[in-house]
């Protein structure tokens, strides 16, 4: 690890809650490429396999931003605990409903419920900048080390979910994601020293967190790209099945997680100068370009090596737009806001998902990479029509800025009287 890795470390309780973040995450991960492989395996109705996923990415989009509001005004521990324990309910219904083979309308049901999972990288980003506001270079840091956290679970999480459900038995994966949830959650609430401490009641005005145009920007345009992830997903399951190869797909998916990780990693070293929106721009418009090879995809070792060069444009991605967050929305939404993004790309795992498992049926897997190609198209487009309300902070956001004029912040940890 590199000195700037390292140095961020240095906080006290650092490595607990971010360690406890990764295992918490890994069903992020794991759940939605589990429940397709599983209804996959059981009923080889890749429809239903992605309406399914999409189903859940709805119910988490609608659902998410509510806890995270909820965290901003109570507290993490007394938020996440219960709403931790509605999801996993929802997913033991879920998976024995499929197993048991109940009628359709019993697993939206449950897939409904599954929408209570906690935001967990939103929750240990928080901890991040309650740590080092102030100080950008090492929030900088922290946020590219969180990012390559998430590529750790998308490189890993595939591969156990779908090896496990398709060695074991179909329900394995989703299975063990439960249970990473809830060691995750039960981990990262016990560290009660490095939790943001909620805000009096009287700062919590002015309404939702998307009232920022900016972010409204950021989500629109991560939905977009939400229905890259959702569709490379599905449809990399059906064309490794196609070659007969199907538990190839996790190694090929963590590929394209690879590549990300590996420019987080770089990424998180540089100290680049510049706008951030810029950089956005730049992001979203190279994952959108990164779409084009997969049209020519006729084996998976030509997939595999697309998937990572699409890859590397995603992590920096990432980082900056938490960075743009934490500009266009004020201190105590900032839980909030973060998941506003991350419920962007749930939409977009919805509608790409879903999408893409119609189009598989209808036209074979090939054909199915026609939907993260034009996703991204969009996700290019709204990028540049919002980019305008990127380039500065809200003059009523504050960012950095209104949070280092107030008096009470020593060393990162504000007071609240």
């Amino acid at each position: 690890m590199s000195s700037s890795y390292r140095a961020i470390f240095a906080a006290p309780g650092t490595g607990g809650f971010s360690a406890a973040g990764l295992i918490g995450r890994l069903p992020l991960a794991m759940m939605g490429i589990g429940v397709v492989t599983m209804v996959s395996q059981l009923t080889g109705r890749y429809g239903l396999a992605g309406a399914l996923s999409a189903t859940m990415a709805m119910s988490a989009a609608v659902l998410g931003p509510q806890i995270s509001r909820l965290v901003d005004r109570h507290g993490q521990r007394r938020v996440l605990r219960p709403a931790t324990l509605i999801a996993v309910a929802a997913v033991a219904g879920l998976l024995l409903c499929a197993e048991w083979g109940a009628p359709d309308w019993t697993l939206f049901v449950f897939a409904t419920g599954t929408g209570c999972v906690p935001s967990l990288g939103a929750m240990v980003r928080a901890r991040w900048a309650e740590i080092y506001r102030g100080s950008p270079r090492e929030l900088h840091t922290a946020y590219s080390w969180e990012s390559i956290v998430d590529e750790m679970c998308f490189i890993v999480g595939p591969i156990v979910s779908i090896g496990l459900s398709t060695a074991w038995f179909p329900a394995a994966g989703p299975l063990l994601a439960g249970v990473f949830l809830v060691v995750g959650v039960l981990w990262l609430t016990a560290q009660r020293a490095t939790e943001p401490v909620p805000r009096p009641r009287a700062e919590h005005t002015g309404g939702s967190a998307l009232r920022s145009p900016g972010l409204r920007v950021l989500a629109a345009t991560f939905l977009a790209t939400g229905a890259i992830f959702g569709a490379v997903d599905v449809v990399t399951v059906a064309f490794a099945e196609e070659q007969g190869h199907k538990t190839a797909a996790s190694l090929v998916l963590a590929v394209y997680a690879l590549g990300s990780c590996l420019a987080g990693v770089a990424f998180g070293m540089l100290h680049l100068s510049g706008p951030p929106a810029r950089r956005w721009l730049v992001g979203v418009c190279a994952m959108a370009v990164s779409m084009i090879p997969l049209q020519l995809a006729g084996s998976l070792p030509f997939l595999a090596v697309a998937l990572f060069v699409a890859g590397l444009s995603i992590a920096p991605t990432m980082v900056t737009t938490v960075a743009l967050v934490e500009a266009h929305v004020p201190r105590t939404k900032l839980t909030e806001g973060m998941t506003w993004t991350s419920t962007g790309l749930l939409v977009g795992v919805a509608l790409g998902s879903s999408a893409a498992g119609w189009v598989v049926d209808a036209a074979g897997a090939r054909a199915g990479y026609a939907v993260p190609a034009v996703a991204g198209a969009v996700a290019a487009a709204v990028a540049f029509l919002g980019f305008r309300r990127l380039r500065e902070p809200a003059p009523t956001r504050g960012g950095h800025g209104a949070d280092d004029r107030n008096p009470d912040r020593r060393d990162g940890i504000e007071r609240v009287a």
